[in-house]
């Protein structure tokens, strides 16, 4: 069967007057709506003389009748049109956009030319790109914010690295279960007098003479139990002297890990709860980090916590409670601490942060557990409110769920939390009448009880479709 084709993008019916035999003028107008959203009739000296939508929302076009095609688009699109004229003469048609000035911003619409053989008028199927261009715009905002993140977490990476790398005395970091070296610094390939990467994936026990290797395994099996445990001194393979291992463990990604500080007695190693090194890298951390108790008042702060609360000062914070600024009072904390007490660490808890001036910002909250004597608990807090608001946001945007309602408490006032409701039940009732009708808005109107003024109102406020709907 050989099929006619015209050039390479298009495949006619191989029988076109078989299947369009008896198609009537209104057939072929709805064959032109399914095409586009509306259709501009175009006289020989392109002149709009007619214009036909099947959407209540572009009666914008209804203005442009009596005017010049190329007239009525913003002057970037004017050699788009006249392009699309001369391709007309040629034959060759593609789709083109072009962009309307409006009050509310520019509108993209992407048109095709249709010429008739036996008729000098034009016909341009056009389509609104509207929804496709904000889709595009939510797309770009969201791809830059991730990018912005993602520039932050390289610099936070990095400040890390360099800190890491820049301590004095010798440090590595292991794993738990496998006890494989996952990363060592500097001074500790020094210590060693290995080149750089060759401590990574080893065993630490074979860095350490084989007559003390229990001894390490002991001490390990007892800070597991009481970080206050005392440091174990051993001798190194390589080293005549013996050295002290002080270990701290930590959880990451949902393993467990060992901080190893090694005392060679060159160098001055801080203590746990003295380690300037840390503390200095929470400081300057740009995410909010906040360290309180077992009754969640604060002990640590940085200042990145103390400017999201507009607190003058750190030592305004110190020993305030940490309900004061987290999400619903003793409610965000309360879920926090269930979780941690279960996990030990939870990432991205999306909640809200009052601050000392009754301002509020949405954040995200990852925590971890520490288990000595005391609990002590570790909060990170991400302001995620330039991301929100980088987002464009739809109009009339109501919450959709009673998940979504109940997690306005202590966010709004009930006053509005009982108006969203309101609005809520009223659109799906809308929504479930109009599905009931089959879009017939005048038995929808009746079923719900109200006049047919007040259900386009309501349909209008609420933005469901347009107002020509079936009567």
């Amino acid at each position: 069967m050989n099929i006619h084709q015209p050039n390479d993008q298009l495949i006619p019916f191989n029988d076109p007057d078989a299947i369009f035999e008896g198609f009537t003028k209104d057939d072929l107008i709805q064959l032109a709506y399914c095409s586009g959203d509306f259709m501009l009739a175009i006289d020989e000296n392109h002149i709009i003389c007619d214009v036909a939508i099947n959407s209540g929302d572009h009666s914008l076009a209804y203005q442009w009748i009596g005017q010049k095609w190329a007239d009525t688009v913003t002057i970037e699109s004017v050699p788009k049109i006249e392009q699309m004229l001369d391709d007309d003469q040629t034959g060759l048609q593609e789709w083109r956009q072009v962009n309307y000035a409006h009050d509310d911003g520019d509108i993209p619409v992407k048109y095709k030319l249709i010429k008739p053989e036996k008729k000098n008028t034009l016909f341009a199927i056009g389509r609104d790109m509207r929804a496709v261009s904000a889709l595009q715009q939510r797309l770009l905002k969201t791809q830059q914010s991730m990018e912005r993140d993602y520039l932050n977490l390289r610099q936070t990476e990095t400040r890390y690295r360099l800190l890491f790398d820049n301590i004095s005395y010798p440090v590595m970091i292991a794993a738990t279960d496998t006890r494989q070296i996952q990363q060592a610094n500097r001074a500790c390939y020094n210590l060693f007098g290995v080149a750089p990467g060759s401590l990574e994936k080893l065993d630490y026990l074979e860095l350490v003479q084989e007559g003390d290797r229990n001894k390490v395994i002991a001490y390990l099996g007892a800070i597991s139990v009481s970080t206050s445990t005392a440091p174990v001194a051993v001798n190194l393979l390589g080293r005549s002297d013996p050295v002290k291992i002080n270990a701290s463990p930590f959880r990451q990604s949902g393993r467990d890990y060992l901080l190893l500080n090694i005392d060679d007695g060159e160098h001055d190693v801080p203590g746990k709860t003295s380690d300037q090194y840390v503390l200095d890298a929470v400081e300057q951390m740009p995410d909010a980090f906040v360290l309180t108790d077992d009754n969640q008042n604060i002990i640590v702060a940085n200042g990145a916590f103390s400017e999201l609360v507009q607190a003058s000062s750190i030592e305004q914070l110190i020993g305030v409670s940490l309900n004061r600024f987290i999400g619903r009072p003793d409610v965000d904390l309360g879920l926090l601490r269930k979780q941690l007490k279960d996990h030990q660490n939870v990432r991205n808890f999306s909640s809200i942060v009052n601050d000392l001036n009754g301002g509020q910002e949405p954040v995200e909250i990852s925590a971890i557990m520490i288990e000595r004597d005391k609990s002590l608990f570790g909060y990170s807090v991400r302001s995620v409110g330039r991301r929100e608001r980088d987002l464009p946001r739809e109009s009339n945007e109501l919450p959709r769920s009673v998940d979504q309602l109940t997690d306005l408490v202590g966010r709004k006032p009930l006053k509005e939390i009982v108006r969203e409701s309101t609005d809520l039940i009223e659109r799906m009732c809308i929504e479930a009448a109009l599905v009931h009708t089959s879009d017939n808005r005048a038995s929808a109107a009746e079923i719900l009880g109200l006049s047919r003024q007040s259900l386009y109102s309501k349909l209008h406020r609420h933005g469901l479709g347009n107002l020509q709907g079936k009567d």
